[in-house]
């Protein structure tokens, strides 16, 4: 099985848990919160793009102690 480079969705995943730190804090106003969640909504999105293209490279592999048949 190969690694799968996971830097794409680590970096999303660290750009969302500043989002929520920021968030929590309430330091800021009603439109930049919603800006903010506006982000984190794309953020998501790219990160479940991200996942699926991680699954469909993971499933191309054959399971390991597999062998083809011809």
């Amino acid at each position: 099985m190969t690694d799968l480079d996971t830097s794409t969705l680590d970096d999303l995943v660290r750009r969302l848990e500043l989002a929520a730190q920021q968030l929590r804090s309430g330091d800021l106003g009603a439109d930049a919160a919603a800006g903010l969640v506006e982000d984190c909504a794309a953020l998501a999105g790219q990160a479940s793009a991200e996942l699926e293209r991680m699954s469909r490279a993971t499933a191309a592999e054959p399971i390991p102690g597999q062998d083809s048949l011809l």
